[in-house]
């Protein structure tokens, strides 16, 4: 056996084996496909903020350009900060969950935020 198995990607255990075309875990009894793991890891869907850093749930965000608001007379200004954002699908570009103060819950693009 000269070729290195990857650990279990549920209790990490070392001693993976493989059985046909899975790898199963003796230590909790997981089974998965090699395939699967390399494809898990490119799945996940990056989202990153203006300038290309990537953003993570819990980050403050600048909004970098003043944005208009429905029902709001002035609208967010370039400079706000955004703390404890919250990454999700949302609609028209829409990825970020988020409270604005003096806005209240509202989503934003990532395009018009940079991290902080």
């Amino acid at each position: 056996m000269s070729e290195k198995l990857p650990p279990c990607p549920e209790c990490s255990g070392v001693y993976a084996y493989e059985m046909g075309v899975l790898l199963v875990c003796p230590e909790c009894g997981h089974e998965w496909s090699p395939s699967d793991e390399s494809a898990g890891e490119g799945g996940d869907k990056v989202i990153k903020d203006a300038v290309g850093n990537v953003l993570a749930d819990g980050d403050t965000v600048t909004v970098v350009k003043t944005l208009k608001v429905k029902g709001s007379p002035t609208g967010i200004k370039a400079g706000t900060k955004v703390r404890n954002i919250r990454l999700v699908d949302g609609v028209d570009g829409h990825d970020i969950d988020c409270k604005v103060d003096g806005f209240g819950a509202m989503q934003l693009k990532s395009s018009v935020v940079k991290k902080v």
